[in-house]
């Protein structure tokens, strides 16, 4: 516990430091707008985390801005750009952990709307745009900048990326708050009502929660001691998924200890505790190590974002195994049965449920369940037809003041003015560019295609290379931009880009351009080769041939349904231009690895039970009996926690939301507990072939489905004698 929470505080407080905001820089060199940061970056002095934000003046009465008032508006702002920014004190960190983002802005005077209806500055501050402690600073600014021009009779407006996410944040922190309390209450109610224990409905959650501290912990101390940077989203996805395998793992041993408590009341808890640790952690472990290995191929990926990804969710998978094998079971050791305090369910047989009759079901009928629900399946699938990926980052938050003043800059001037398409051009033998030259590249530019407005011409020092701003029509973050982007412009560069010189394109909708190409030729890549070593890891593990190839293309069916349905909800029904280009990898992530998690488990048990005498059939309805409450137990509890972000603003964080909800319960009640189930009592107990189970003295208990008291195999045996090889 102490190391879990000394590693949590340590990682949040360092985690800023390693994580990189601007996605340009993921890209590799070959793409062009990563070429155009270097320029900027080697040209011109632009670093590669500034921050440019949009500042809007204009009179108060809303009248045009007179001679007076713009001199007034221009003095304030140079009074601005000398005013240092000191950062206020951080509530999240100690002040020798936190990163001073004090600084001069750089205040520089932008367009002017038609009619004098408002004139625009733009506000440089450098720094990681996600930091709370650059924001505080943006904060400080907009406060003094407003304070200084209402003194003149003026109001000021803030745009951009910096003040979007700034009042995005604002905006959303009640919702974020709601939600997470009733995420973290819906997580309690389902272990209060199914284990009707006070240390069983809180601990999981407390545990879960300073491990995945933890793990977040030690990724970013991976990361500062090597020198890796991380996306700002990286360290909040390690903390769902150690939620998720956290919860999963947790409940596991739980349903695993209730069970071996009931059926020897006679033996101590410690005892139990260390053999069932023993026989569930082996499924644990097969789980964890497949997490970890389909998330190192990952490695392979172009986009470095994804590349830095892989490593550290194996790496947090990693400290949750750990956990789980070591920190867990002595949790149970600890409490005992008064984990289960103040039920008194240990002290009675247990009726079937409806998870034995479930199980019964699928025993009598397996192809009528298999074909049901490849059926279903199929047909959720089947809306990945003319999938679209949507690569806009809108947060969604049409109602905040950032919002309304991008709104109100583009009724007056292109869209893109507070975001400008960017030209960089430079001479390829190091000499003077011909200025002649790039003047008739700026006129071409101007009649493309969706450019509202060319900016002139900037040269650096040596005149070797030039910058060239464009304003498109377009909202830079919109897919109409990226198409622009990668379509007319730069088709127009090439064609007028000066003799023996280079010219790249740069800018928000070109680094998203470029992004979409290099995340779609990654995923054609990762995914088939982490199928490949998923399923040579469960060759090894399940010592199977038909198992492993029944476990992958249940998963298979779980992931293309739950994208598809997706797909079908959010592009075809509510109109949007597509599914966030995210969320294929997150679904990967979740519905992948939390699926195979449960799959393991299932197939685990049922080969546990098939060690038994009798008809692989009757094993598997006592498999699904016991670990049917288990899987449906870790899937609702995870539904119901990625199903609260659907109520966020954000439309990628609804998409995110509502198809890791789907694609969970699919994975819990479709695959775990109705599919491979079936698969299993179809193939009997060829499914292992060629290391089939032996069949061992192992006896169900009285209580299992399918035996009644007095009847063969129904008397309990010594727990040595179950299935403990």
């Amino acid at each position: 516990m102490l190391l879990g929470i000394g590693l949590a505080i340590v990682g949040q407080a360092l985690m800023y430091r390693v994580t990189e905001s601007q996605l340009g820089d993921f890209l590799p060199e070959k793409y062009d707008s990563a070429a155009a940061l270097k320029v900027a970056e080697d040209k011109f002095g632009i670093k590669p985390d500034a921050n440019a934000v949009t500042m809007l003046v204009k009179r108060a009465d809303g009248k045009p801005l007179g001679a007076a008032d713009q001199k007034r508006a221009e003095a304030a702002a140079a009074a601005l750009g000398r005013q240092r920014v000191t950062m206020p004190k951080s509530e999240d960190a100690p002040d020798f952990l936190a990163k001073d983002y004090s600084q001069t802005p750089k205040v520089t005077p932008g367009a002017v709307a038609p009619h004098r209806a408002f004139v625009l500055f733009s506000v440089g501050l450098s720094g990681n745009s996600t930091d709370p402690g650059l924001q505080n600073v943006f904060k400080e600014f907009r406060n003094t900048a407003s304070g200084r021009y209402a003194q003149d009779g003026l109001r000021t407006g803030f745009a951009g990326g910096l003040a979007d996410l700034v009042d995005s944040h604002e905006a959303d922190k009640t919702t974020s708050t709601v939600a997470g309390a009733l995420t973290i209450g819906l997580i309690v109610l389902l272990n209060v009502l199914v284990f009707r224990g006070a240390l069983a409905a809180l601990l999981p959650l407390v545990a879960v929660g300073v491990v995945g501290g933890a793990a977040a912990g030690v990724v970013v101390g991976a990361a500062v001691l090597t020198g890796t940077r991380l996306d700002p989203s990286t360290p909040q996805l390690i903390s769902v998924v150690m939620l998720g395998i956290g919860i999963d793992y947790f409940l596991f041993l739980l349903f695993r200890f209730r069970e071996r408590l009931r059926a020897q009341p006679e033996r101590g808890a410690r005892e139990i505790a260390g053999e069932v640790t023993g026989r569930v952690g082996a499924a644990i472990t097969s789980a964890a190590l497949t997490i970890v290995a389909a998330f190192a191929t990952l490695g392979v990926a172009s986009f470095e974002q994804f590349r830095v990804l892989g490593p550290a969710v194996a790496i947090s998978v990693m400290v949750m195994l750990l956990a789980s094998l070591t920190f867990m079971p002595a949790l149970l050791a600890v409490t005992g049965r008064r984990m289960f305090w103040p039920s008194r369910a240990l002290k009675r047989t247990p009726r079937e449920g409806s998870a034995g009759r479930f199980g019964d079901a699928v025993a009598r009928r397996p192809l009528a369940v298999t074909v049901g629900a490849v059926v279903l399946l199929g047909a959720l699938a089947a809306g990945m037809a003319g999938m679209k990926m949507d690569y806009s980052t809108g947060s969604g938050g049409g109602g905040t003041p950032a919002a309304a003043t991008a709104a109100e800059i583009s009724r007056t001037l292109p869209a893109g003015v507070s975001d400008p398409t960017e030209v960089y051009v430079t001479s390829g033998g190091g000499g003077a560019l011909d200025r002649h030259d790039v003047d008739v590249l700026v006129k071409a530019l101007g009649r493309t295609q969706g450019v509202g407005q060319v900016t002139p011409v900037v040269y650096d020092k040596a005149g070797d290379a030039a910058r060239i701003g464009l304003y498109l029509t377009a909202d830079p973050q919109s897919q109409k931009a990226r198409d622009l982007v990668s379509g007319p412009v730069r088709t127009t560069v090439a064609r007028h880009t000066p003799t023996g010189a280079e010219a790249h394109v740069g800018g928000t909708a070109a680094i998203f351009a470029d992004i979409s190409t290099a995340v779609s030729e990654d995923l054609k890549l990762v995914f088939p080769v982490a199928a490949a070593l998923i399923a040579l890891i469960l060759f090894v593990l399940l010592r199977s041939v038909l198992a492993p190839v029944v476990l992958i293309v249940s998963v298979g069916l779980g992931f293309a349904a739950t994208l598809g349905a997706s797909a079908l909800v959010f592009q075809h029904l509510r109109g949007e231009a597509g599914v966030n280009f995210t969320l294929p990898l997150v679904l990967f992530l979740f519905v992948v690895a939390l699926g195979t998690d449960y799959n393991i488990l299932m197939s685990d048990r049922i080969r546990e039970e098939m060690e038994c005498p009798g008809p692989a059939r009757s094993a598997v309805a006592r498999a699904v009996r016991h670990t049917a409450p288990a899987v449906a137990s870790a899937g609702l509890v995870l539904a119901g926690s990625f199903g609260s972000l659907a109520v966020n603003p954000a439309p990628s964080t609804q998409q995110i939301g509502f198809a890791t909800a789907l694609g969970i319960l699919l994975s819990a009640f479709v695959l775990s507990v109705a599919l491979v189930p079936a698969l299993a009592a179809l193939l009997g107990r060829s499914l292992w072939w060629p290391v089939r189970p032996h069949r061992t003295a192992r006896q169900p208990l009285a209580y299992e489905s399918g035996r009644q008291p007095g009847e063969p195999g129904s008397a309990p045996v010594p727990y040595d004698r179950i299935g403990t090889k």
